[in-house]
């Protein structure tokens, strides 16, 4: 698994149901200043990693490019959110990780693989994810 730079940037992750919860709400209101919706950073991308390799079972290993990623990681906001709106992130990384591989794991039953063009010609199999 590649991973950028040293793996130490921490990104700022929201699961997809708090995203909706919070952007609903701000639709939903007379709000017309900017608000943020968003997670705290938690872990390294390289602690990402590791959890998604460790939830998926694979023997994968860490390949760090070694190369910084080229920017600032911009960070939400959100205590405008929390006060007027009492919005804040439900789901933790570790629950979010586990329910976003089991549903990636579903989700080839569910469509079933393809066939898809190759770099070397022919075909080979690929879900649809």
């Amino acid at each position: 698994m590649t991973v950028p730079g040293d793996g130490g940037r921490r990104p700022s992750l929201c699961y997809v149901d708090d995203t909706v919860e919070g952007v609903l709400l701000v639709a939903a209101s007379r709000s017309v200043r900017p608000v943020d919706i968003g997670g705290e950073p938690t872990a390294t991308v390289e602690e990402i990693a590791r959890r998604v390799i460790d939830l998926t079972g694979s023997e994968a290993c860490l390949r760090f490019t070694g190369a910084p990623d080229g920017h600032a990681e911009p960070r939400p906001q959100t205590g405008f959110a929390h006060e007027i709106f009492g919005w804040t992130p439900k789901v933790s990384l570790a629950d979010g990780l586990k329910r976003t591989v089991a549903d990636l794991i579903d989700r080839p039953a569910r469509s079933g693989p393809r066939n898809v063009p190759s770099a070397e010609g022919g075909v080979h199999r690929a879900c649809s994810w």
